[in-house]
Protein backbone atom coordinates (compact mmCIF):
# COMPACT_ATOMS: atom_id res chain seq x y z
CA UNK A 1 0.00 0.00 0.00
CA UNK A 2 0.95 3.61 -0.72
CA UNK A 3 1.42 6.07 1.95
CA UNK A 4 -1.92 7.70 1.33
CA UNK A 5 -3.68 3.61 1.92
CA UNK A 6 -1.60 3.37 4.67
CA UNK A 7 -2.90 6.70 6.68
CA UNK A 8 -6.27 5.49 5.76
CA UNK A 9 -6.13 2.30 7.17
CA UNK A 10 -4.42 3.97 10.44
CA UNK A 11 -8.13 6.09 11.20
CA UNK A 12 -9.87 3.17 10.38
CA UNK A 13 -13.00 4.61 8.58
CA UNK A 14 -14.08 6.62 5.67
CA UNK A 15 -17.06 8.85 5.92
CA UNK A 16 -19.13 9.50 2.49
CA UNK A 17 -20.34 13.14 2.59
CA UNK A 18 -22.79 15.08 0.12
CA UNK A 19 -22.62 18.46 0.20
CA UNK A 20 -25.69 20.77 -1.16
CA UNK A 21 -24.15 23.69 0.57
CA UNK A 22 -20.38 23.61 0.50
CA UNK A 23 -19.80 27.55 1.49
CA UNK A 24 -21.78 26.77 4.32
CA UNK A 25 -20.76 23.45 5.73
CA UNK A 26 -17.62 21.84 3.98
CA UNK A 27 -15.23 24.37 6.91
CA UNK A 28 -17.22 23.46 10.07
CA UNK A 29 -17.94 19.99 9.17
CA UNK A 30 -14.04 19.28 8.52
CA UNK A 31 -13.28 20.96 11.67
CA UNK A 32 -15.80 18.43 12.90
CA UNK A 33 -13.93 15.18 11.56
CA UNK A 34 -10.71 16.40 13.18
CA UNK A 35 -11.86 16.93 16.43
CA UNK A 36 -13.89 13.44 16.21
CA UNK A 37 -10.54 11.56 15.17
CA UNK A 38 -11.24 10.76 11.80
CA UNK A 39 -9.38 13.71 9.14
CA UNK A 40 -10.47 11.90 6.33
CA UNK A 41 -13.28 12.92 4.04
CA UNK A 42 -15.02 11.59 0.79
CA UNK A 43 -17.19 14.43 -0.96
CA UNK A 44 -19.44 12.74 -3.64
CA UNK A 45 -20.15 13.98 -6.59
CA UNK A 46 -23.44 13.25 -6.53
CA UNK A 47 -24.04 17.40 -5.32
CA UNK A 48 -23.22 20.16 -6.87
CA UNK A 49 -19.65 21.68 -6.11
CA UNK A 50 -18.09 18.47 -4.62
CA UNK A 51 -14.94 20.14 -5.78
CA UNK A 52 -15.75 23.73 -3.91
CA UNK A 53 -16.03 21.40 -0.92
CA UNK A 54 -13.13 19.78 -1.06
CA UNK A 55 -10.91 22.99 -1.61
CA UNK A 56 -12.36 24.51 1.73
CA UNK A 57 -11.43 21.68 3.68
CA UNK A 58 -7.62 21.60 2.04
CA UNK A 59 -7.14 24.88 2.84
CA UNK A 60 -8.65 24.80 5.94
CA UNK A 61 -6.82 21.87 7.34
CA UNK A 62 -3.76 21.05 5.25
CA UNK A 63 -3.48 17.53 6.46
CA UNK A 64 -6.43 16.19 6.22
CA UNK A 65 -6.82 13.40 3.75
CA UNK A 66 -9.73 15.02 1.17
CA UNK A 67 -10.41 13.04 -1.82
CA UNK A 68 -13.87 12.58 -4.24
CA UNK A 69 -16.11 9.80 -4.56
CA UNK A 70 -18.43 8.50 -7.13
CA UNK A 71 -16.00 9.91 -9.75
CA UNK A 72 -17.45 8.63 -13.31
CA UNK A 73 -15.86 10.56 -15.74
CA UNK A 74 -11.89 11.73 -16.17
CA UNK A 75 -13.29 15.31 -15.70
CA UNK A 76 -14.08 14.55 -12.02
CA UNK A 77 -10.89 13.17 -11.62
CA UNK A 78 -9.23 16.76 -12.90
CA UNK A 79 -11.57 18.75 -10.81
CA UNK A 80 -10.62 16.51 -7.60
CA UNK A 81 -6.65 17.09 -8.53
CA UNK A 82 -7.85 20.76 -8.68
CA UNK A 83 -9.17 21.57 -5.70
CA UNK A 84 -6.05 19.77 -4.05
CA UNK A 85 -8.07 16.14 -3.81
CA UNK A 86 -6.03 13.57 -2.77
CA UNK A 87 -7.99 10.21 -3.48
CA UNK A 88 -11.17 9.36 -6.36
CA UNK A 89 -13.51 6.64 -5.56
CA UNK A 90 -15.22 5.24 -8.10
CA UNK A 91 -18.73 3.31 -7.73
CA UNK A 92 -17.73 0.73 -10.13
CA UNK A 93 -14.57 -0.26 -12.03
CA UNK A 94 -13.79 1.46 -14.93
CA UNK A 95 -10.40 0.99 -16.35
CA UNK A 96 -10.37 4.27 -17.79
CA UNK A 97 -10.25 6.42 -15.30
CA UNK A 98 -7.99 3.95 -12.94
CA UNK A 99 -5.14 4.38 -15.85
CA UNK A 100 -5.86 8.23 -15.75
CA UNK A 101 -5.47 8.66 -11.96
CA UNK A 102 -2.49 6.59 -12.35
CA UNK A 103 -1.18 8.84 -15.17
CA UNK A 104 -1.47 11.69 -12.96
CA UNK A 105 -0.58 10.43 -10.06
CA UNK A 106 -3.82 10.25 -7.55
CA UNK A 107 -4.78 7.16 -6.06
CA UNK A 108 -8.12 5.61 -6.92
CA UNK A 109 -9.97 3.66 -4.96
CA UNK A 110 -12.18 1.44 -7.49
CA UNK A 111 -15.97 -0.40 -6.65
CA UNK A 112 -15.30 -4.10 -6.89
CA UNK A 113 -17.50 -7.19 -5.92
CA UNK A 114 -17.08 -9.59 -7.95
CA UNK A 115 -14.40 -12.24 -9.56
CA UNK A 116 -14.40 -10.22 -12.98
CA UNK A 117 -13.65 -6.75 -11.00
CA UNK A 118 -11.02 -7.78 -8.92
CA UNK A 119 -9.29 -9.67 -11.74
CA UNK A 120 -9.28 -6.81 -13.57
CA UNK A 121 -8.27 -4.66 -10.68
CA UNK A 122 -5.26 -6.97 -10.35
CA UNK A 123 -3.92 -6.69 -14.17
CA UNK A 124 -4.58 -2.65 -13.13
CA UNK A 125 -1.90 -3.07 -10.39
CA UNK A 126 -4.25 -2.32 -7.61
CA UNK A 127 -3.72 -2.98 -4.09
CA UNK A 128 -6.75 -1.64 -2.48
CA UNK A 129 -10.54 -1.81 -3.95
CA UNK A 130 -13.64 -0.31 -2.87
CA UNK A 131 -16.45 -3.06 -2.23
CA UNK A 132 -19.69 -1.66 -3.09
CA UNK A 133 -22.15 -1.46 -2.18
CA UNK A 134 -21.12 -4.21 0.54
CA UNK A 135 -24.07 -5.49 2.24
CA UNK A 136 -26.19 -5.44 -0.56
CA UNK A 137 -23.60 -7.57 -2.58
CA UNK A 138 -22.85 -10.16 0.00
CA UNK A 139 -21.22 -8.27 2.88
CA UNK A 140 -18.63 -9.51 4.95
CA UNK A 141 -18.83 -12.91 3.81
CA UNK A 142 -18.80 -12.63 0.66
CA UNK A 143 -15.43 -10.06 1.06
CA UNK A 144 -14.14 -13.50 2.78
CA UNK A 145 -14.78 -15.78 0.40
CA UNK A 146 -13.15 -13.34 -2.50
CA UNK A 147 -10.26 -13.00 -0.53
CA UNK A 148 -9.13 -16.31 -0.89
CA UNK A 149 -8.29 -16.60 -4.71
CA UNK A 150 -7.11 -12.43 -4.16
CA UNK A 151 -5.35 -12.13 -1.41
CA UNK A 152 -2.74 -9.46 -2.83
CA UNK A 153 -5.74 -7.28 -1.88
CA UNK A 154 -7.36 -5.15 0.64
CA UNK A 155 -10.24 -3.92 0.66
CA UNK A 156 -12.59 -0.70 1.70
CA UNK A 157 -16.46 -1.48 2.21
CA UNK A 158 -18.91 1.26 1.85
CA UNK A 159 -22.45 0.85 1.72
CA UNK A 160 -24.70 -0.58 4.88
CA UNK A 161 -22.00 -0.24 7.18
CA UNK A 162 -23.13 1.94 10.27
CA UNK A 163 -22.52 1.58 14.66
CA UNK A 164 -24.04 -1.51 14.52
CA UNK A 165 -21.77 -3.98 12.27
CA UNK A 166 -18.74 -1.77 12.03
CA UNK A 167 -16.77 -3.92 14.68
CA UNK A 168 -17.74 -7.32 12.89
CA UNK A 169 -16.43 -5.55 9.77
CA UNK A 170 -13.01 -4.00 10.94
CA UNK A 171 -11.73 -6.86 13.06
CA UNK A 172 -11.11 -9.03 9.23
CA UNK A 173 -8.09 -8.41 8.37
CA UNK A 174 -8.37 -7.95 4.65
CA UNK A 175 -10.24 -5.02 5.18
CA UNK A 176 -8.30 -1.59 5.68
CA UNK A 177 -11.12 0.89 6.83
CA UNK A 178 -14.52 0.96 6.31
CA UNK A 179 -16.51 3.91 4.87
CA UNK A 180 -20.18 5.01 5.40
CA UNK A 181 -22.50 7.76 5.06
CA UNK A 182 -23.90 7.21 8.84
CA UNK A 183 -20.84 9.85 10.38
CA UNK A 184 -22.00 12.83 8.11
CA UNK A 185 -25.90 12.41 7.97
CA UNK A 186 -27.64 14.99 5.88
CA UNK A 187 -29.96 15.49 8.49
CA UNK A 188 -27.04 16.59 10.94
CA UNK A 189 -25.00 18.64 8.29
CA UNK A 190 -28.09 20.81 7.42
CA UNK A 191 -28.79 21.30 10.91
CA UNK A 192 -25.49 22.14 12.03
CA UNK A 193 -25.04 20.10 14.73
CA UNK A 194 -21.80 19.61 14.69
CA UNK A 195 -21.25 18.17 18.20
CA UNK A 196 -22.90 15.13 17.04
CA UNK A 197 -20.59 14.39 14.11
CA UNK A 198 -17.93 14.59 16.18
CA UNK A 199 -19.76 12.04 18.46
CA UNK A 200 -20.34 9.39 15.81
CA UNK A 201 -16.93 9.64 14.74
CA UNK A 202 -15.42 9.32 18.31
CA UNK A 203 -17.50 6.20 18.30
CA UNK A 204 -16.57 5.22 14.94
CA UNK A 205 -12.65 5.20 15.97
CA UNK A 206 -13.66 3.73 19.21
CA UNK A 207 -15.09 0.88 17.56
CA UNK A 208 -12.60 0.42 15.00
CA UNK A 209 -9.43 0.51 17.65
CA UNK A 210 -11.87 -2.25 19.95
CA UNK A 211 -12.08 -4.52 16.84
CA UNK A 212 -8.66 -4.85 15.82
CA UNK A 213 -7.02 -5.68 19.34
Amino acid sequence: MNELQKRVGEIGVVPVIKLTNPQRDAGPLSDALCAGGVPVAEITFRAAGADEAMRIMVERHPDMLVGAGTVLTTEQVDKTIAAGGKFVVTPGLDPEIVKYCQEKGITCFPGCTTPTDYHTAYKLGLEVLKFFPAEQSGGLAKIKAMSAPFSMFKVMPTGGINLKNLAEYAACPVIVACGGSYMCPDKLITEGKWDEIIDLCKKSVEIVKEARK
